[in-house]
């Protein structure tokens, strides 16, 4: 097994950063750690609406396979707000 990382940077939709973080940590973060995702960092910069996190898979699957599955899976589908709404 190797592991992949992916440096993730999103621009969050200006006046939405509160939500975001907030659905983030509620919902993103405790499901793609239930899924086998490592995250090794978070940050924002509020400046620039801007929220930057890595995420790491060594699993079995594959980081793609499993990243797949994390956005096919009926919690993802389920959260609210739907995190890309917020980007």
């Amino acid at each position: 097994m190797n592991a992949v990382s992916q440096l993730r940077i999103y621009r969050i939709k200006e006046g939405r950063m509160e939500e975001w973080l907030a659905g983030w940590k509620r919902g993103v973060l405790p499901l793609r750690r239930k899924l086998g995702f490592r995250i090794e960092g978070a940050w924002e910069v509020r400046a620039e609406d801007t929220f930057v996190w890595i995420l790491t898979y060594d699993g079995p699957e594959g980081f793609e396979a499993r990243d797949a599955a994390y956005y096919a899976s009926p919690e993802r589908k389920a959260l609210k707000p739907d995190p890309a709404e917020l980007i």
